[in-house]
């Protein structure tokens, strides 16, 4: 799976709000949640489609998430904005994090980051830790 991380000092990278942000990466989290994989990753970015087949991420979403069991709660910790990313092309990302709770694991941080693809803020990246 996609891994991004960013150390942000700058500004909000392009026109999306926090509100936005948060919205389409909790939409992109439901398709998951609901064990709907082949959705989600239509649902994702362009780029992440071009680079993680779509059976691989089938495959990994549920050697992940299957094992937690259902969401009990998922609380958004921050929302980060910038157009550079460590290991990515330039683009205009949000990476958002969440404190999550499973049925199998209590706390849980998870990491969606979004990248601006079509006019529209679509997943690239997810890690669970």
């Amino acid at each position: 799976m996609v891994v991004a991380a960013a150390v942000l000092t700058g500004t909000i990278a392009f026109a999306a709000s926090r509100e936005e942000a948060q919205a389409r990466a909790q939409a992109w989290l439901s398709l998951v949640d609901n064990q709907k994989y082949a959705e989600s990753w239509a649902e994702s970015s362009s780029m992440f489609r071009s680079r993680v087949p779509q059976q691989r991420w089938i495959d990994e979403a549920k050697r992940v998430r299957e094992p937690l069991g259902s969401v009990n709660s998922r609380q958004s910790l921050t929302v980060r904005f910038a157009k550079p990313l460590p290991g990515a092309p330039d683009g205009d990302y949000a990476v958002l994090q969440f404190q999550s709770s499973f049925t199998h694991k209590a706390v849980a941080i998870e990491t969606v980051t979004l990248v601006l693809d079509d006019g529209q803020l679509r997943a690239v990246g997810y890690f669970i830790k």
